[in-house]
């Protein structure tokens, strides 16, 4: 073994262990902990690892190999790689990109999928996304705020949830990660500071059908005061966010 790729390792499994002050942290499994290891992965995505500590959220989300991941707005498809590694060549991941933003908006996963076969690009269309088969686990990591606003549709929110709940199997999870703002500030600052309220995401999020299943505090920042814009250098990487799951009853 490297010691790029045992360096990866013990990171993760020290983020995980809660010897970084993370309450509600846990180890990650063996396909999580190799996946963040993986030498493919871009060193733009390792260099990200330390404010994203993505181990312990993927290991939040109960990720496991064999698993169908529904990823929502992938970005750059830092998790995407992730994803595809953690849930091995019997899983599979689905990243949804806002079809009116054009490629642009798929042109991360398209990379990741050329060298990935158990990743598909597809298209979501308003709310209305079309996927083959049920999936285990729904993926939204720093978007959900997002849809709220034009660029990326203005989404109906119940309706778009409701559409992720009848994506998953009874059971399935849907984690969501975003940016924390002040209270009472609800979703009015989703196209300002790119933040959104919790409680306002578990509202909506609850009214589709789910179940609120637990909160992890690994990306909590204490000293954020939630007036800044996310892309602030003062705070930016290292914003407040929370990191929550919700379940399909079954």
């Amino acid at each position: 073994m490297s010691n790029r790729i045992l360096a990866r390792l013990v990171a993760a499994g020290l983020a995980c262990s809660g010897l970084f002050g993370h309450a509600q942290a846990q180890p990650p499994s063996p396909a999580i902990a190799a996946a963040v290891a993986d030498p493919e992965r871009p060193d733009v995505d390792v260099k990200r690892d330390a404010m994203r500590h993505p181990a312990e959220v993927v290991a939040f989300a109960g990720v496991r190999p064999g698993q169908k991941i529904a990823e929502f707005a992938p970005g750059g498809g830092y998790y995407t790689r992730i994803l595809a590694k953690a849930v091995g060549a019997k899983g599979h991941v689905y990243s949804i990109f806002v079809a009116s933003q054009g490629d642009k908006a798929s042109k991360g996963a398209s990379a990741v999928a050329a060298t990935n076969p158990n990743v598909s690009i597809v298209p979501l269309t308003g709310t209305v996304f079309s996927l083959p088969e049920k999936a285990d686990v729904a993926w939204i990591t720093d978007n959900y705020h997002d849809f709220l606003n034009p660029g990326y549709g203005a989404l109906d929110m119940v309706a778009f949830d409701k559409a992720v709940f009848d994506a998953l199997k009874p059971g399935g999870v849907l984690l969501i990660e975003d940016y924390q703002t002040v209270p009472g500030a609800g979703a009015t600052q989703t196209a300002t500071l790119h933040r959104m309220e919790e409680s306002l995401v578990k509202s909506q999020v609850t009214s589709a059908g789910f179940v609120f299943d637990g909160e992890s505090d690994v990306l909590k920042n204490p000293n954020d005061d939630h007036t800044l814009k996310l892309f602030d250098p003062s705070i930016r990487g290292h914003a407040d966010q929370y990191v929550i799951r919700f379940r399909k009853p079954k």
